[in-house]
């Protein structure tokens, strides 16, 4: 195609010149010629290669080869007519020949280019991109968006006042004071940071500054970075969460537990949180018969269901929104859809929430829990597995409390169960869950600090969102009744070389005394009611083996069936009545306490938010 149109341009070009130049009429003379000036100008196009260069490429070097082409077919044209007799070809029609060749050759693929980039703008709108940095990087960058399909350019953002309204590769510099009004009257998509000379701290202050735009902001290196320290470069990338772990992740280390779940009803409470969710996205790859899910949030169980449908197609699921407070919910839920499985992982778990608002906290957590166990042992339903966390390990916070309060009702049941076995599983803090020290780190970190740590010795036990998940699946094959599973996690991990290693994969240094000019300062705020300097796994020494050596079962005392229903009937007593004291008086009868401060669990003041005790 592009050879045949320069070959239309040959001809057009030699016919016009003739007519321009010449006082003769006889057209026989460029009939003659003209298939001498065609064959030359396929040859040379040929071989140059300009048939073969896509239109998106076409630049200068390309147009420097349409004017050689031009000039050799111009010359040996020329010469051919000297040897072959009378010309009517003078000096001036060549020189006009080879001048509008040129002209018609790189301007027709230039017409052709904006045709096509028409046509496929009309049909596949591309986003906008804002560069700011108009230098060597920026102008890198714009060049590259040029031939991109999905982006293309509109300009630059530069602060250098001598850069501003120039035009670089058809892109206007703009001043950074109008870039709101840019992004708002232009729908800019994204704006990205081309400025690899300046520090790390520059470019999230200018990125923090734009953050407001509603627009996605990018940090570009230069591409010399990348081609020659690439590792450098990708040095700063985030971290990867199992690097926290201080152990090496046991994941690849579980058995698959496809065959335990598949064909199975399945039902999986607090289904839009983190540890709910993945759940229901690790049930729905065993390929259970139905999966109901169940969340007191609308938008957690919209989100959560809509992913599941769109990831499964043909899994049978319902989405129930709704509190495990209410027993004729929980028992419509069971007998209506048949339930064999039930994963419970309903819970209110933020440490100083749950500190603030204890009424709820116990009725979610343990009136909540009763409810829906005892509706699943009536609908004799094969097995119900209770997630649970360290805090509920001689707790020292009312979360901890509520949650061990839980386990110890789940116990009861076991023991009185004839057909549902009923068991828990106990683990540490999961690396990235909603309102974890991860996330908190993270957008700490964006903002440029400081990172908060509670003291500067405080460890916690962590685990990845998959390990948790497979061990409470495993927890469900192993179950014989009344068991309680967890997980080997290794050594604690403290949180302040969490933080140091966060803030260091970050491409930050950290500010301290050796070092006052870092980037991010590392704060302590002490810690918070409620919290603990370091969690447990277990509350006594006793462990039993269980199929796989890397989970444990406890065994742990109990509380009698009329211990059991004495503090269930307190709790609602004190639920219904808004009695503090004796809410805190029955977790404290009942519930294993070591070092617990009793002023922690019945100061009425609303303690100050923190999630490095967070599960």
């Amino acid at each position: 195609m592009l050879l045949l149109v320069d070959l239309s341009a040959a001809a057009l070009a030699l016919c016009l010149a003739f007519s321009n130049t010449t006082e003769s009429t006889s057209w026989t003379t460029v009939a003659w010629y003209l298939p001498i000036v065609l064959a030359l100008s396929a040859i040379t196009l040929h071989g140059l290669g300009l048939n073969r260069v896509k239109l998106n490429t076409f630049g200068m070097d390309e147009v420097a080869k349409v004017v050689v082409v031009a000039v050799v077919v111009s010359g040996i044209g020329y010469g051919v007519t000297k040897v072959f007799g009378p010309s009517y070809f003078t000096v001036e029609t060549m020189v006009e020949f080879g001048a509008l060749f040129a002209f018609l050759s790189v301007g027709s693929r230039f017409l052709m280019l904006r045709i096509v980039e028409r046509i496929y703008a009309s049909q596949m709108p591309r986003k906008q991109v804002l560069i700011y940095g108009a230098g060597q990087t920026g102008q890198q960058m714009a060049a590259a968006l040029q031939t991109d399909d999905e982006f293309k350019a509109f300009g630059f953002v530069d602060d250098d006042p001598g850069l501003l309204k120039l035009t670089i590769l058809g892109l206007k510099v703009h001043s950074p004071k109008r870039i709101a009004s840019i992004v708002r009257r232009n729908r800019i998509d994204r704006v990205v940071l081309a400025m690899p000379s300046a520090n790390q701290a520059v470019r999230l202050r200018i990125g923090k500054r734009l953050s407001g735009l509603n627009c996605e902001v990018l940090a570009l290196p230069s591409f010399a970075d990348i081609v020659l320290r690439g590792e450098e470069v990708t040095a700063a990338a985030p971290i990867k969460l199992d690097s926290l772990l201080g152990r090496d992740a046991v994941e690849n280390e579980l058995p698959q537990t496809e065959g335990t779940y598949r064909d199975h009803r399945i039902l999986v409470t607090g289904a839009g949180g983190s540890i709910g969710g993945e759940l229901c996205r690790q049930i729905a790859r065993c390929r259970p018969k139905e999966l109901v899910l169940v969340d007191h949030s609308e938008f957690a169980l919209y989100k959560v269901a809509s992913e599941l449908k769109q990831e499964n197609p043909g899994l049978r699921m319902t989405a129930v929104l709704g509190s495990i407070e209410h027993p004729e919910l929980m028992r419509e839920i069971l007998i209506k859809h048949q339930i064999e499985v039930v994963f419970h992982a309903a819970a209110y778990k933020h440490v100083n929430l749950v500190e603030a608002n204890a009424f709820e906290g116990v009725r979610n957590n343990v009136i909540g829990t009763r409810v829906l166990a005892e509706e699943a042992r009536l609908a004799r339903v094969d097995r119900f597995i209770l997630v649970s966390t360290d805090k509920a390990v001689r707790p020292s916070s009312m979360m901890g409390s509520t949650k061990r309060m839980a386990e110890l009702v789940i116990q009861d049941l076991a023991k009185r169960s004839e057909h549902t076995k009923f068991s828990m599983v106990r683990f540490g803090n999961v690396l990235g869950s909603s309102g974890s020290v991860i996330p908190l780190f993270q957008q700490q970190i964006r903002d440029l600090g400081p990172v908060t740590v509670t003291h500067p010795e405080v460890t916690r036990y962590f685990m990845t969102i998959d390990e948790a998940v497979r061990l409470v699946l495993l927890a469900g094959s192993f179950s014989r009744g009344g068991d309680v599973f967890v997980l080997d996690m290794g050594e604690p991990v403290s949180i302040y070389e969490m933080a140091r290693k966060m803030i260091e994969a970050a491409g930050h240094s950290i500010r301290d005394e050796d070092n006052p000019g870092g980037d991010i300062a590392i704060s302590f705020t002490g810690l918070q009611t409620g919290e603990k300097m370091h969690e447990e796994l277990l509350i006594g020494s006793d462990m039993l083996t269980t199929p796989h050596p890397k989970i444990m079962r406890a065994q742990e005392k109990m509380l009698s069936e009329l211990q059991v229903a004495s503090a269930l009937q307190d709790l609602r007593r004190a639920i219904e009545a808004r009695d503090l004291p004796l809410l805190t008086a029955t977790l404290q009868r009942y519930v294993e306490n070591e070092e617990t401060e009793v002023a922690a669990l019945t100061s009425p003041k609303t303690p100050a938010l923190s999630v490095v005790g967070e599960s």
